[in-house]
């Protein structure tokens, strides 16, 4: 089963890839983990387990079995907003 991120890419191809503050703010209002975790800088099996522990860097949302991620949560931990 393939996990997707916003705009259909695979949530592999996230870990690689430059994130700019533009390409932060273009994710929308909400994120995945993954996503999260990539731009951070965490693994995504590290980011999962911080999330089960209620320790991962900014505050999730759950919603079901998902967690999603405010965008802004993330801007604000990174002092740009």
């Amino acid at each position: 089963m393939s996990t997707t991120t916003t705009g259909g890419r695979k949530a592999g191809q996230m870990q690689g890839r430059v994130w700019t503050i533009e390409a932060v703010r273009d994710l929308g209002v909400t994120t995945d983990v993954e996503t999260a975790a990539a731009i951070l800088g965490i693994g995504r099996t590290k980011a999962y387990a911080l999330a089960r522990n209620n320790q991962f860097p900014v505050r999730l949302l759950r919603v079901g079995r998902r967690y999603l991620v405010p965008v802004q949560a993330i801007l604000n931990l990174l002092a740009v907003e």
